[in-house]
C-alpha cells in the first residue's frame, strides 16, 4: 500500500542521484534550486515527490531520504527514446523556444508521451489524500493536470511551466494541440516565467478551444483555471556563502594564474544546447579580434558547455559545429600554450562554478530564448566583491528582473560584439553600482519566494 500525502510535487526526474560507494549502492539528493525550495515544504508536510529515478526498466520501491517520500515512475528504453528524447525534446522543446531548431513531429512519439503522463497520473493518485494539493512540473508532463482531474476533482492541482511558452501562431503547429491545452486545464493554476506567456495561454484558450476569459482567469466547464507569472529564482543565500569561503576565493585566483593572469576574463556556463546561443557567442568573440578590438592574451574566454541530451541528433550537430568554432578561433588568434578560448564539454561542481564566477570579469548569458536562466542570477549572487559585468540576453526570461545588466539581442552580431565591450570596458564604481542593484533584487526574490508565491497562490485559487 502507497504511503498516502497531503503535499506531492510531480515531475520527470526525482530530485536523487544513485552514487557507488565503498559499502555499495545509495541515493544522495541532487543539487538544484527547485528541491532547495520544496525541500522544506516537503519535509514539514512529510510529502511525497514522484519521478523517475534514473536507469531503465523496473523502478526501485519507494523510500524516504532526508525526510521526503520518494515514488519511483519506471521508464524503459523506448520511453526514453520517444516521450523523453522524442515528444519532450525534439518536438516540445524546439516549438516552445521559437522554433530556434525545426521541431520533429511523430505520432508513436505522441502516443508514448500520452502514455508517460497516464503512467505519472495513476502514480500520483495512488500517493495522493483526499484534497491533497500536488505540484506538477514543465513541460513533459502537460497532460498529467487533466488526466488527474479526471481520476481526482477532490484535489488542488497546480503546474509550473520552467521553460517559455510559445505565442498562438507557434503553438498552433503542434500536432494533438488541443490535447495539451486542455491537459493544461485540468490544473487549478498554471504558472509561467513571464507575463507574456501567461497571456499567451489565456488567449490560446480562448482562440483553440472558444473558452471564456476575464482577466488570466479562464472558465472551463463549471471551474475557473487561473494563469500566472511566478518567475523562478536561487537559494541567493547558498550561493553568496559558497562564493565567499577562502576555497572558492583560493580557487578563482588559482583559475585566473592558470589563463595566464589576463587583463579580461569572458566566461559562459550553459547546458550544450543549440537555445543558449553559444555559436553566435563564439562569432562575435572573433570578430572583435580579428577587428583588433580585443587581443590574445589581454581577454581570454572560457566556455563550460555542460553534455546535454547527447543521443538527440540536434544535439549532436551542434556539439560538432561548437567544436569547429573553437577550433578555428584558437587556429587563427591563439599561441603555443595560449588558447583564445578554453572550452570545457564537461559538468562542473558548485563549488567550481562559484571560484568560476568569482574569476569572470564579463559573464556572457545570451539566449536565443530562455524561461528563465538561473546561470545570470548565480553570478549576480556570487559577485559579493560587487566586480564583474553580466551581459545578458533581452530573450533570456531573467532580463526583465536584471535590469542592470548589459542587454543584447543575440540575433544581432554588432549589438552583441559592442554590448560585449561596454561590459569589458565599463568604469569599475558603474559595474558595482549596476551589481548591486541586481544583488538587492534578487535578495528580495530568491527561490523561496517564488515557491510560497506559487503555493499561496494555488491555496487561494
Amino acid at each position: 500500500m502507497a504511503k498516502r500525502s497531503s503535499f506531492v510535487v510531480v515531475a520527470n526526474r526525482l530530485p536523487v542521484d544513485r552514487v557507488t560507494t565503498e559499502a555499495g549502492q545509495e541515493w544522495r539528493p541532487s543539487p538544484g534550486g527547485l528541491v532547495t525550495a520544496l525541500h522544506p515544504v516537503l519535509a514539514k508536510q512529510r510529502g511525497t515527490w514522484v519521478g523517475w529515478a534514473g536507469g531503465t526498466g523496473e523502478a526501485p520501491e519507494p523510500f524516504e531520504l532526508e525526510g521526503i517520500h520518494l515514488h519511483p515512475v519506471p521508464l524503459d528504453a523506448d520511453d526514453l527514446e520517444r516521450y523523453y528524447e522524442g515528444q519532450s525534446n525534439a518536438t516540445i522543446w524546439p516549438l516552445y523556444h521559437d522554433a530556434v531548431e525545426t521541431p520533429v513531429y511523430r505520432r508513436r512519439w505522441r502516443e508514448s508521451y500520452r502514455e508517460v503522463n497516464a503512467r505519472f497520473a495513476t502514480a500520483v493518485d495512488k500517493v495522493a489524500e483526499q484534497g491533497a494539493t500536488v505540484w506538477v512540473q514543465d513541460y513533459q508532463l502537460q497532460l498529467v493536470p487533466a488526466m488527474l482531474r479526471e481520476r481526482r476533482p477532490d484535489l488542488r492541482i497546480g503546474f509550473f511551466l520552467h521553460i517559455p511558452f510559445p505565442p498562438i501562431e507557434l503553438f498552433m503547429q503542434m500536432p494533438g494541440r488541443a490535447e495539451i491545452l486542455r491537459g493544461l486545464l485540468g490544473a487549478d493554476l498554471v504558472g509561467f516565467q513571464q507575463r507574456l506567456a501567461a497571456q499567451n495561454f489565456v488567449r490560446l484558450a480562448r482562440h483553440l478551444l472558444g473558452l471564456r476569459y476575464q482577466g488570466n482567469t479562464i472558465k472551463v466547464d463549471d471551474r475557473t483555471v487561473k494563469a500566472g507569472a511566478f518567475p523562478i529564482s536561487i537559494d541567493v543565500e547558498e550561493m553568496e556563502k559558497l562564493a565567499a569561503t577562502a576555497s572558492v576565493q583560493a580557487r578563482a585566483k588559482q583559475i585566473r594564474a592558470e589563463l595566464g593572469d589576463p587583463e579580461t576574463v569572458v566566461l559562459g556556463v550553459d547546458r550544450l544546447d543549440y537555445t543558449k546561443g553559444i555559436e553566435q557567442r563564439f562569432k562575435a568573440f572573433r570578430e572583435l579580434l580579428s577587428e583588433g578590438r580585443l587581443s590574445v592574451p589581454q581577454a581570454v574566454m572560457v566556455q563550460v558547455a555542460t553534455p546535454s541530451r547527447e543521443r538527440v541528433e540536434h544535439y549532436q550537430t551542434l556539439r560538432v559545429r561548437v567544436e569547429r568554432e573553437v577550433g578555428r578561433i584558437n587556429g587563427e588568434f591563439g599561441r603555443v600554450g595560449v588558447p583564445a578560448v578554453h572550452y570545457l564539454h564537461q559538468s562542473y561542481s558548485r563549488t567550481e562554478l562559484a571560484a568560476l564566477y568569482c574569476a569572470a570579469d564579463v559573464m556572457m548569458v545570451t539566449p536565443l530564448r530562455d524561461g528563465m536562466n538561473l546561470v545570470a542570477k548565480e553570478y549576480i549572487a556570487a559577485r559579493a566583491d560587487a566586480g564583474g559585468a553580466l551581459v545578458l540576453s533581452e530573450f533570456a526570461g531573467a532580463a526583465t528582473e536584471l535590469r542592470q545588466a548589459f542587454l543584447c539581442n543575440p540575433y544581432d552580431p554588432e549589438a552583441v560584439k559592442e554590448t560585449m565591450l561596454r561590459a569589458i570596458t565599463v568604469a569599475p564604481s558603474e559595474a558595482k553600482r549596476r551589481i548591486k542593484v541586481m544583488q538587492r533584487h534578487l535578495r528580495n526574490h530568491d527561490v523561496d519566494r517564488w515557491a510560497r508565491s506559487f503555493l499561496d497562490e494555488l491555496g487561494g485559487a
